[in-house]
């Protein structure tokens, strides 16, 4: 059990006070368990308080009266460490792990869970307390946000000016005139986006609909996208691209700053070439 107190770890409780000792070894186990010290009783599972107060033959409701982020708090947490062997982590230690995770992770994986897992990992083995689950989630969503923009800058920078201009066409509502005979057929394309009729479905297998496909096809190749597109777009962003631009509506598409509209439009088109 995660929770249950070794013999070492109940020589390091406070004898004395009941509160501070309740406290203090929930404060332990906890940290053991999420890497950092918690600062609030309700940070605390209520099994788990239960728990570690019948150890010590102690009434759970003491855990509420500890002095958490007072002096003595603050007092056994410096003890903590120590027994743990961990620092609070710097200014200059929360610099190194936003490098680590720009060059070595954030490239990869944009998964916040497998991000925060990642900077467990490192304190871990830096000894390092974990910094504030507010923190950390400050810096990851800060890293992909820099990481994303500088990938779609490079991706439109990559792009040929009549590619950019056929993108934004995409967007565009068609134009043309039917003739009475075409009228059923060809007026719900008019109304329609090219990008809109790129993402449909083929329908029932034919004639028409494989020369339908042809002509996206053309459409796609006379694009003129770069080949391949993954020396731009790491694998994970080119799927997580291609499905948001799959489900926005041609006006949201639009409304987007040039450099994401062209990366999600290139994504979609070359994962739709393909």
């Amino acid at each position: 059990m995660y929770w249950s107190l070794a013999t070492n770890e109940l020589a390091v409780l406070p004898p004395g006070d009941a509160s501070s000792r309740l406290g203090v070894a929930l404060s332990l186990k906890f940290c053991q368990l999420e890497g950092r010290c918690p600062r609030a009783a309700k940070e605390l599972p209520l099994g788990a308080v239960q728990y570690v107060a019948k150890q010590l033959d102690l009434d759970a409701a003491l855990a509420t009266a500890y002095d958490w982020q007072g002096r003595t708090g603050t007092r056994y947490r410096r003890h903590l460490r120590l027994f743990l062997g961990m620092r609070p982590a710097t200014v200059a230690d929360v610099k190194a792990l936003e490098t680590w995770l720009r060059t070595e992770i954030v490239p990869g994986d944009h998964d916040l869970r497998h991000l925060q897992a990642a900077v467990v990992e490192w304190c871990h083995e830096h000894h390092l307390e974990l910094p504030s689950e507010g923190r950390v989630d400050r810096v990851l969503r800060s890293l992909v946000r820099t990481h994303e923009h500088e990938v779609c800058t490079r991706v439109a920078a990559a792009l040929l000016p009549a590619t950019r201009t056929a993108l934004d066409a995409l967007l565009m509502l068609g134009s043309g005139v039917a003739t009475e005979e075409e009228t059923a057929e060809v007026l719900p394309l008019v109304r329609q986006t090219p990008f809109s009729v790129l993402k449909g479905d083929p329908g029932r297998v034919g004639l028409k609909s494989v020369l339908h496909e042809l002509d996206k096809l053309r459409q796609l190749e006379a694009l003129q996208l770069p080949t391949p597109l993954e020396t731009l777009l790491p694998p994970h962003l080119l799927r997580r691209y291609r499905l948001r631009v799959a489900a926005e509506p041609p006006r949201e598409v639009r409304q987007h700053p040039e450099t994401l509209r062209y990366t999600l439009l290139a994504a979609f088109c070359g994962q739709r070439r393909h």
